[in-house]
């Protein structure tokens, strides 16, 4: 009985471990593609006034 509690907590510990990895990775993806969004618009925005191919609305 003991090491069956012993063994549910390890794997309890494990699974926070992992998910917390995960949850961690994404965000600091998240903070990354958003910066690359916000630069990229900000350079099609200075750059794509004084493109002649743009379609105009």
């Amino acid at each position: 009985m003991f090491w069956k509690i012993v063994g549910t907590l390890i794997v309890v510990w494990l699974a926070f471990t992992v998910l917390g990895f995960v949850v961690k990775s994404l965000f600091w993806l998240a903070i990354v593609g958003g910066v690359l969004f916000l630069a990229t618009a900000g350079y099609a925005a200075i750059k794509g006034k004084s493109d002649p191919k743009r379609l105009r609305s």
